[in-house]
């Protein structure tokens, strides 16, 4: 059998003798630094334990949106048309895609970017149309000429009024000259101004009546409009709701679609039917005209992962447009690369990184506004964007993605029409940067060994403190004798 002895031996948790536990004041103060002690160090690494470590790594862009990148935009141009508003993209590798519309939507607005009315629905302005073959037939002049005083009255007069806008530079309007003229000719004859008097047909000189286009929102030459007697006149100032023709402009064509306008017209009332379904021409030929001469564009882009630009230009194939009258101002309410991040996800980045999502949407909200009368005409407004994209792994293992980008604008003089252009390089690299968990046991064993530490400090505190009085005591007693 194994002694009692040596079984006391093994007994770790010993009693300590009645002496040495009695209470003192020293050990009561070094107890209560002890116990704040653990207070403080247990805070301390519970603060730890809930607080978000990270490591940021850059490595070669793999992301899983593959090679394209989408581009996410909301821009208002105070002075561009939507009836010639075109979103183009092109980048370094050839592509080159010319007034995208199936992603892109655009709405009138007026000088103090409020909206006009529903979204305008341009149609396409780059096919060719089909005009006159040039010749040296003489014609007469058929259309009168208008001007801001004569315009108001006729338009009051007549039940259908067609003018058509034109620069006498203008290359496109020299081409329907011919045929214009042609076509008011018939027209005249057939509907005689003063026995008939439905419909006139007349012209506008823009470089003369510039008041005049300018308060009908003219800014590509030539421009047919349509205005109707009656309906189409607002209560306010007399203001003529009015639609575009975006027809041929052959001779054929122009007549058919002047009688189609006619027809629906009683001559005795000269009143416009309340059918007027047979007004209509074939589709795309005759839309809204924009009632104001502001355009928000919004929408979004998919383009390659190089680098490309994006841009915002007056674009149409049979219409020239004056430089020197474009204003490409802008003020962009969004700009963003990538996929749309909600404000719950981008609330929780900052959370886990506060100096995240920073640069996200660094254009949004600026303004970039010129004004031609003050400053050298065809003014060209370029960003120059470089874009890093940036992945966060969480400890859920949730992946977040998000393009940052730097801008960098500038005002630039160019000889051609001023555009909105966008220059924008991805970077092949990106940013990871990944979440850190921290173990519960790790937490566990560190509070253990704050405990056990402290009260080993403690101990050794206590000890040494204890002693010191035994010796000054005992240096007292050998004094005294």
């Amino acid at each position: 059998m194994v002694s009692t002895s040596k079984i006391k031996s093994v007994d770790f948790y010993r009693k300590i003798p009645r002496d040495l536990t009695e209470a003192s004041l020293s050990g009561a103060g070094l107890s209560i630094i002890a116990a704040l002690s653990m207070m403080f160090l247990f805070g301390m690494e519970l603060n730890n334990y809930l607080t978000v470590s990270t490591t940021t790594s850059v490595v070669v862009d793999k992301s899983s949106d593959a090679e394209f990148l989408r581009i996410d935009f909301n821009m208002s141009f105070p002075a561009l048309s939507c009836e010639f508003a075109s979103v183009d993209v092109s980048d370094v590798l050839g592509t080159n895609r010319l007034n995208i519309t199936k992603t892109v939507r655009k709405h009138s607005i007026d000088k103090h970017l409020r909206p006009t009315g529903s979204e305008f629905h341009s149609g396409s302005t780059t096919r060719e149309l089909k005009h006159d073959e040039e010749d040296d037939e003489e014609y007469g002049e058929g259309s009168v000429s208008l001007n801001g005083h004569s315009f108001d009255r006729v338009s009051h007069q007549y039940p259908i009024l067609v003018v058509n806008y034109f620069a006498p530079w203008c290359y496109w309007s020299n081409r329907l000259k011919p045929s214009w003229e042609k076509a008011a000719n018939i027209m005249r004859e057939r509907y005689d101004r003063e026995a008939d008097g439905r419909i006139l047909v007349a012209k506008v000189d823009c470089t003369e009546e510039v008041d005049l286009c300018r308060r009908n929102h003219i800014q590509g030459y030539p421009s047919i409009r349509i205005f109707r007697k009656g309906s189409d006149v607002r209560d306010d100032h007399g203001h003529h709701d009015h639609e575009s023709y975006y027809g041929d402009r052959d001779t054929d064509s122009l007549v058919k679609m002047m009688e189609d306008l006619v027809a629906p017209i009683k001559l005795e009332s000269q009143m416009i039917t309340s059918d007027n379904s047979s007004t209509k021409l074939t589709t795309g030929m005759k839309r809204p005209a924009p009632v104001t001469g502001g355009c928000r564009i919004e929408g979004f882009v998919r383009v390659k992962k190089v680098p490309g630009n994006l841009v915002i230009s007056a674009r149409s194939a049979a219409h020239s447009f004056d430089a020197s009258q474009m204003n490409m101002s802008h003020v962009i309410s969004g700009f963003s690369f990538g996929k749309i991040i909600t404000p719950k996800v981008m609330s929780d980045i900052k959370k886990l990184l506060p100096y995240l999502g920073q640069s996200h949407d660094r254009l949004n909200g600026n303004s970039y506004i010129t004004n031609p009368r003050d400053s050298t005409e065809n003014v060209t407004i370029e960003h120059f964007l470089q874009v890093v994209k940036t992945e966060v792994m969480t400890r859920s293992y949730k992946l977040v993605e998000e393009y940052e980008y730097t801008a960098h604008s500038s005002l630039v003089h160019s000889l051609r029409i001023p555009v909105a252009k966008f220059h924008y390089e991805p970077s092949p690299m990106q940013v990871l940067i990944t979440e850190n968990s921290k173990s519960f046991s790790h937490f566990i064993t560190n509070v253990c060994a704050i405990i056990g530490g402290v009260f080993t400090v403690a101990g050794i505190l206590d000890s040494i403190l204890h002693n010191t009085m035994r010796m000054v005591k005992k240096v007292e007693l050998g004094k005294n004798f």
